[in-house]
Protein backbone atom coordinates (compact mmCIF):
# COMPACT_ATOMS: atom_id res chain seq x y z
CA UNK A 1 0.00 0.00 0.00
CA UNK A 2 1.82 3.04 -0.68
CA UNK A 3 0.55 6.52 1.15
CA UNK A 4 0.90 9.66 -1.30
CA UNK A 5 0.42 13.25 0.89
CA UNK A 6 -2.17 15.41 -0.81
CA UNK A 7 -2.23 19.34 -0.01
CA UNK A 8 1.21 19.42 1.40
CA UNK A 9 1.93 22.93 1.45
CA UNK A 10 -1.16 23.34 3.97
CA UNK A 11 -0.62 20.28 5.45
CA UNK A 12 3.14 21.83 6.32
CA UNK A 13 1.95 25.13 7.60
CA UNK A 14 0.66 23.75 10.42
CA UNK A 15 4.01 21.34 10.87
CA UNK A 16 5.81 23.91 13.77
CA UNK A 17 8.29 23.16 16.77
CA UNK A 18 10.00 25.10 19.22
CA UNK A 19 12.40 22.74 19.22
CA UNK A 20 14.97 23.04 16.31
CA UNK A 21 15.54 19.38 15.65
CA UNK A 22 11.77 19.18 15.03
CA UNK A 23 11.42 21.78 12.22
CA UNK A 24 9.02 22.10 9.30
CA UNK A 25 11.90 21.77 6.91
CA UNK A 26 12.99 18.06 8.00
CA UNK A 27 10.04 16.59 7.73
CA UNK A 28 9.03 18.12 4.50
CA UNK A 29 12.10 16.64 3.16
CA UNK A 30 11.24 13.19 3.69
CA UNK A 31 7.45 13.63 3.03
CA UNK A 32 8.19 15.02 -0.45
CA UNK A 33 11.43 13.60 -1.50
CA UNK A 34 9.85 10.18 -1.15
CA UNK A 35 6.63 8.00 -1.71
CA UNK A 36 6.57 5.90 1.98
CA UNK A 37 5.06 2.19 2.00
CA UNK A 38 2.86 2.13 4.45
CA UNK A 39 4.97 -0.93 6.50
CA UNK A 40 8.05 1.61 6.10
CA UNK A 41 6.52 4.42 7.80
CA UNK A 42 7.19 6.40 10.69
CA UNK A 43 4.40 5.07 13.87
CA UNK A 44 3.94 6.79 17.27
CA UNK A 45 4.95 3.46 19.21
CA UNK A 46 7.75 3.13 17.13
CA UNK A 47 9.17 6.95 17.61
CA UNK A 48 8.19 5.94 22.05
CA UNK A 49 10.04 2.54 21.84
CA UNK A 50 13.19 4.58 20.10
CA UNK A 51 13.09 7.26 22.45
CA UNK A 52 12.96 5.23 25.19
CA UNK A 53 16.19 3.23 23.88
CA UNK A 54 17.73 6.66 23.81
CA UNK A 55 16.81 7.22 27.48
CA UNK A 56 18.52 3.87 28.16
CA UNK A 57 21.69 4.87 26.50
CA UNK A 58 21.51 8.56 28.68
CA UNK A 59 21.02 6.63 32.06
CA UNK A 60 23.95 4.34 31.26
CA UNK A 61 26.64 6.84 30.35
CA UNK A 62 25.17 9.25 32.97
CA UNK A 63 25.39 6.72 35.65
CA UNK A 64 28.80 6.06 34.60
CA UNK A 65 29.89 9.86 35.31
CA UNK A 66 28.40 10.07 38.56
CA UNK A 67 30.54 7.10 39.70
CA UNK A 68 33.27 8.61 38.58
CA UNK A 69 33.20 11.21 40.76
CA UNK A 70 31.77 9.85 43.34
CA UNK A 71 34.96 7.89 43.17
CA UNK A 72 36.61 11.66 43.31
CA UNK A 73 37.49 11.13 39.62
CA UNK A 74 38.07 14.43 37.25
CA UNK A 75 35.01 14.52 35.58
CA UNK A 76 35.33 17.70 33.88
CA UNK A 77 36.56 15.81 31.23
CA UNK A 78 33.79 13.67 30.67
CA UNK A 79 31.41 17.07 30.50
CA UNK A 80 32.55 18.75 28.41
CA UNK A 81 32.71 16.04 25.82
CA UNK A 82 29.17 15.55 26.50
CA UNK A 83 28.70 18.70 26.22
CA UNK A 84 30.13 19.71 22.56
CA UNK A 85 30.73 15.96 21.21
CA UNK A 86 26.33 16.13 22.00
CA UNK A 87 26.22 19.84 19.98
CA UNK A 88 28.23 18.53 17.55
CA UNK A 89 25.75 15.72 16.88
CA UNK A 90 22.82 17.46 17.33
CA UNK A 91 23.97 20.17 14.47
CA UNK A 92 24.78 17.31 12.17
CA UNK A 93 21.47 15.71 12.57
CA UNK A 94 19.49 18.83 12.70
CA UNK A 95 20.65 19.28 8.64
CA UNK A 96 20.68 15.06 7.75
CA UNK A 97 17.88 13.33 9.60
CA UNK A 98 18.65 10.03 7.65
CA UNK A 99 21.84 9.59 9.70
CA UNK A 100 19.38 9.61 13.12
CA UNK A 101 19.77 5.73 13.05
CA UNK A 102 23.11 6.18 13.80
CA UNK A 103 23.87 9.52 15.48
CA UNK A 104 20.76 9.52 17.44
CA UNK A 105 22.35 6.46 20.09
CA UNK A 106 25.90 8.58 20.15
CA UNK A 107 24.24 11.68 20.99
CA UNK A 108 22.01 9.70 23.57
CA UNK A 109 25.75 8.72 24.97
CA UNK A 110 27.56 12.08 24.76
CA UNK A 111 24.46 14.00 26.53
CA UNK A 112 24.48 11.27 29.02
CA UNK A 113 28.28 12.08 30.17
CA UNK A 114 27.00 15.43 30.11
CA UNK A 115 23.69 15.41 32.43
CA UNK A 116 25.55 12.79 35.05
CA UNK A 117 28.62 15.05 35.72
CA UNK A 118 26.10 17.92 35.78
CA UNK A 119 23.96 16.25 38.09
CA UNK A 120 26.92 14.53 40.07
CA UNK A 121 27.91 18.05 40.61
CA UNK A 122 24.56 19.30 42.02
CA UNK A 123 24.24 16.52 44.31
CA UNK A 124 27.18 17.28 46.14
CA UNK A 125 27.07 20.63 45.64
CA UNK A 126 23.74 20.33 47.64
CA UNK A 127 24.36 17.29 49.92
CA UNK A 128 23.51 19.45 53.17
CA UNK A 129 20.95 21.78 52.32
CA UNK A 130 18.97 19.70 49.56
CA UNK A 131 20.00 15.64 49.86
CA UNK A 132 17.75 14.94 47.28
CA UNK A 133 17.77 17.81 44.59
CA UNK A 134 18.62 14.91 41.81
CA UNK A 135 16.09 12.67 42.60
CA UNK A 136 13.54 15.39 43.26
CA UNK A 137 14.50 16.86 39.55
CA UNK A 138 14.13 13.59 37.80
CA UNK A 139 10.97 12.89 39.19
CA UNK A 140 9.66 16.53 38.36
CA UNK A 141 10.85 16.19 35.49
CA UNK A 142 8.97 12.76 34.62
CA UNK A 143 6.13 13.88 36.05
CA UNK A 144 5.62 17.31 33.74
CA UNK A 145 5.77 15.37 30.75
CA UNK A 146 3.80 12.67 31.29
CA UNK A 147 1.39 15.88 32.58
CA UNK A 148 2.07 17.03 29.19
CA UNK A 149 1.69 13.97 27.25
CA UNK A 150 -1.85 13.86 28.53
CA UNK A 151 -3.01 17.68 28.33
CA UNK A 152 -1.78 16.77 24.85
CA UNK A 153 -3.27 13.24 24.75
CA UNK A 154 -6.82 14.47 25.69
CA UNK A 155 -6.85 18.31 23.59
CA UNK A 156 -6.83 20.25 27.21
CA UNK A 157 -3.99 22.25 25.21
CA UNK A 158 -3.99 22.56 21.97
CA UNK A 159 -0.82 23.11 19.50
CA UNK A 160 -3.04 25.88 17.53
CA UNK A 161 -0.69 28.13 15.51
CA UNK A 162 -1.05 30.90 18.12
CA UNK A 163 -0.07 28.64 20.59
CA UNK A 164 3.05 27.45 18.55
CA UNK A 165 4.33 31.31 17.82
CA UNK A 166 4.05 31.81 21.20
CA UNK A 167 6.44 29.22 22.58
CA UNK A 168 8.71 29.04 19.19
CA UNK A 169 9.08 33.04 19.94
CA UNK A 170 9.96 32.57 23.76
CA UNK A 171 12.05 29.73 23.02
CA UNK A 172 14.13 31.92 20.84
CA UNK A 173 14.61 34.54 23.17
CA UNK A 174 15.84 31.94 25.52
CA UNK A 175 18.01 30.49 23.44
CA UNK A 176 19.75 33.90 22.08
CA UNK A 177 19.56 35.35 26.01
CA UNK A 178 21.79 32.17 26.73
CA UNK A 179 24.24 32.94 24.16
CA UNK A 180 24.35 36.60 25.27
CA UNK A 181 25.38 35.61 28.60
CA UNK A 182 28.18 32.79 27.70
CA UNK A 183 29.53 35.84 25.28
CA UNK A 184 30.02 38.08 28.09
CA UNK A 185 31.07 35.31 31.02
CA UNK A 186 33.76 35.15 28.19
CA UNK A 187 34.93 38.71 28.48
CA UNK A 188 34.92 38.70 31.91
CA UNK A 189 31.04 40.12 32.60
CA UNK A 190 28.73 38.10 34.84
CA UNK A 191 26.66 40.54 36.27
CA UNK A 192 23.52 38.46 36.54
CA UNK A 193 23.06 37.01 39.67
CA UNK A 194 19.30 36.31 39.29
CA UNK A 195 20.77 33.22 36.74
CA UNK A 196 22.43 31.20 39.83
CA UNK A 197 21.18 33.07 43.27
CA UNK A 198 17.83 32.38 44.51
CA UNK A 199 16.41 35.92 44.82
CA UNK A 200 12.66 35.98 43.31
CA UNK A 201 13.61 37.63 40.55
CA UNK A 202 15.67 34.39 39.69
CA UNK A 203 13.49 31.88 40.68
CA UNK A 204 10.50 33.86 38.53
CA UNK A 205 13.46 33.52 35.96
CA UNK A 206 13.43 29.87 36.32
CA UNK A 207 10.07 29.33 36.43
CA UNK A 208 9.42 30.89 33.03
CA UNK A 209 12.13 28.95 31.65
CA UNK A 210 10.83 25.43 33.07
CA UNK A 211 6.98 26.22 31.90
CA UNK A 212 8.45 26.82 28.50
CA UNK A 213 10.56 23.90 28.00
CA UNK A 214 7.20 21.79 29.33
CA UNK A 215 5.03 23.46 26.53
CA UNK A 216 7.85 22.59 24.44
CA UNK A 217 6.92 18.66 24.65
CA UNK A 218 3.39 19.83 23.49
CA UNK A 219 4.78 20.92 20.44
CA UNK A 220 6.67 17.82 20.20
CA UNK A 221 4.30 15.28 20.54
CA UNK A 222 2.68 17.44 17.88
CA UNK A 223 5.13 17.48 15.64
CA UNK A 224 5.69 13.41 16.02
CA UNK A 225 2.11 12.87 15.80
CA UNK A 226 1.86 14.98 12.27
CA UNK A 227 4.65 13.14 11.03
CA UNK A 228 2.84 9.47 11.34
CA UNK A 229 0.24 10.62 9.88
CA UNK A 230 2.13 12.40 6.61
CA UNK A 231 3.97 9.09 6.00
CA UNK A 232 7.21 10.05 7.48
CA UNK A 233 9.81 7.52 6.50
CA UNK A 234 10.66 4.37 9.55
CA UNK A 235 14.11 6.34 10.57
CA UNK A 236 12.35 9.87 11.15
CA UNK A 237 11.13 7.38 14.68
CA UNK A 238 14.97 7.71 15.45
CA UNK A 239 15.08 11.47 14.61
CA UNK A 240 11.79 12.29 16.28
CA UNK A 241 12.78 10.44 19.36
CA UNK A 242 15.84 12.67 19.41
CA UNK A 243 13.98 15.89 19.23
CA UNK A 244 12.10 14.41 22.13
CA UNK A 245 15.34 13.56 24.26
CA UNK A 246 16.65 17.18 23.27
CA UNK A 247 13.04 18.54 25.21
CA UNK A 248 13.40 16.34 28.52
CA UNK A 249 17.24 17.08 28.58
CA UNK A 250 16.59 20.44 28.56
CA UNK A 251 13.30 20.91 30.70
CA UNK A 252 15.36 18.32 33.21
CA UNK A 253 18.32 20.95 34.16
CA UNK A 254 16.28 23.91 34.22
CA UNK A 255 14.24 22.06 36.89
CA UNK A 256 17.76 20.93 38.73
CA UNK A 257 18.66 25.13 38.03
CA UNK A 258 15.69 25.97 39.97
CA UNK A 259 15.41 23.63 42.68
CA UNK A 260 19.00 25.09 43.55
CA UNK A 261 17.77 28.24 43.68
CA UNK A 262 14.49 27.52 45.68
CA UNK A 263 17.06 25.47 48.07
CA UNK A 264 19.93 28.30 48.28
CA UNK A 265 16.91 30.35 49.57
CA UNK A 266 16.02 27.92 52.88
Amino acid sequence: MLIFIDNKTSTMSLFKSGNPTLGEKKFRSTVLDEVVMHENAMTIKGTLQKFGFLFLMVLGTSFYSWKEFAGGGNVVPLMWTGAIGGLVIAFILIFKPRLSPYLAPLYALLEGLFVGAISAMYNSAFAETAPNIVINAVGLTFGVAVAMYLLYSFRIIKATEKFKSIIITATAGIAIFYVIVMILRAFGYDNMPFLHEGSMMGIGFSLFVVAIASLNLILDFDMIENGVEMGAPKYMEWYGAFGLLVTIVWLYLEILRLLSKLSSRD
